[in-house]
């Protein structure tokens, strides 16, 4: 379905997140048009974990199967491309696409997500989330008992090793230069583990097709690994939630409510956009609780 015009809430991003708040929306027979680029953040991942009766589906799959459900709904719309700016306009928004196209909307959903900003470490992004991983609850158990890395230091490394370390005691910390964050309190304790530190930068990944073998380090040692748990910095994937007008947590995310609202009047932002908690059942979850409140608010102004 393709649409154009006016419609009680625009979603810019058609995850996870997005479909689920469209289909709360489109239930409630609210008029709804998802933009989306076709271009999600684990289109690279081969399986999809810890997700209620999809687990161990391919990401794309996943997808597939909610744009089929959500065809049963005459008033959800797509509009295949990217959003290019927000504003607002005389019925609440108006979104310009990047191919000139118009639509307006009294509300706006945001569930534009997050990219990672990837080192230029070579093999890194052929193994992101594949081998080179982020969450131990999406992708932990089929890397246990097996060779395992942390790339990280200080505090993040000691929120990481507990939790991978329940997982497989083959287990090394490397600090990638960061040796002066981890204290030595800090190195006892994973002492204590056998968890092994190495203060070396990582030069390379080693890899099969995405599937690690072997982490080179700038000490001439090669580690080798299957797994590799890595915290990438990231940024927004797009700046319509700063020209909004939104505010920002000092992580990054979209400030928002227990209900999804941003700052901004008639703006909401759910999944990994507005949340630590990155996952395909939190974003599910997220938009689901984002498009019932603002059906109620829609259904609220009429009453």
């Amino acid at each position: 379905m393709n649409g154009s015009g006016n419609y009680d809430v625009i979603i810019i991003g058609g995850s996870y997140a997005g479909l689920s708040a469209a289909l709360s929306l489109g239930r409630s027979l609210r008029n709804v048009l998802v933009i989306d680029d076709g271009q999600p953040c684990n289109r690279q991942t081969p399986h999809s974990h810890n997700f209620l009766t999809q687990d161990g589906k391919s990401p794309g799959a996943i997808s597939a199967i909610a744009r089929q459900q959500l065809d049963a709904y005459s008033t959800v719309s797509f509009a295949n491309g990217r959003a290019a700016a927000a504003k607002p306009g005389e019925a609440g928004f108006v979104v310009e696409m990047e191919s000139g196209m118009c639509y307006s909307a009294s509300k706006i959903v945001l569930a534009t997500g997050i990219k990672d900003i990837m080192p230029e470490v070579p093999g890194l992004a052929a193994c992101w989330g594949i081998s080179a991983i982020h969450c131990p609850y999406c992708h932990g158990y089929e890397f246990r008992s097996r060779r395992t890395g942390i790339l990280a230091t200080g505090e993040v490394a000691m929120h990481m090793a507990p939790l991978v370390y329940n997982l497989t005691k083959e287990l090394v910390v490397i600090t990638n230069g960061g040796a002066a964050d981890l204290g030595t309190e800090q190195r006892s304790r994973l002492a204590r583990r056998e968890i092994a530190v190495i203060d070396a930068r990582v030069t390379a990944l080693i890899h099969d097709k995405g599937y690690l073998s072997t982490l080179r380090l700038d000490n001439g040692q090669d580690l080798a690994l299957d797994a590799l748990y890595v915290r990438l910095p990231f940024k927004q994937h797009t700046d319509i939630p700063a020209n909004l007008g939104c505010t920002f947590t000092e992580m990054g995310h979209i400030k928002v409510n227990e209900f999804g609202q941003t700052g901004v009047e008639g703006v909401y932002a759910c999944g990994d956009s507005a949340s630590m908690m990155r996952s395909v059942a939190n974003a599910v979850a997220s938009g689901s609780l984002v498009g019932a409140m603002l059906n109620k608010e829609l259904a609220e102004a009429l009453f």
